[in-house]
């Protein structure tokens, strides 16, 4: 006699995938303290305000895994930024801009 083995996945108690937060991109990522772009700021020479807000992103590298990320405001000399940042793995930071910026 043959003996088959199965295995059953129930649906129910299992969690959806989380949705990425609309209205925000990717703008890239660097290694924490390194120079980086971010809308013409380098946010590294900046204070960082806490908006204490989150949001879910997709990983810039890895687009199948959810990330939540803070947002943030720099308040530069001449302007206002208001991006979001997370650090993805250790020292490695991703950065996102609200889409109409």
């Amino acid at each position: 006699m043959r003996h088959v083995r199965m295995a059953v996945v129930y649906r129910h108690g299992m969690s959806e995938p989380r949705l990425v937060t609309p209205g925000w991109r990717s703008v890239g990522m660097c290694w924490d303290g390194d120079a980086f772009d971010l809308a013409g700021i380098n946010p590294w020479e900046h204070q960082w305000a806490s908006q204490s807000e989150r949001i879910v992103v997709a990983h810039p590298s890895h687009p199948s895994q959810r990330h939540d990320v803070d947002v943030w405001v720099i308040h530069a000399t001449d302007r206002v930024l208001r991006f979001a940042a997370g650090e993805m793995s250790n020292l490695a930071w991703a950065f996102f801009l609200p889409v109409n910026d």
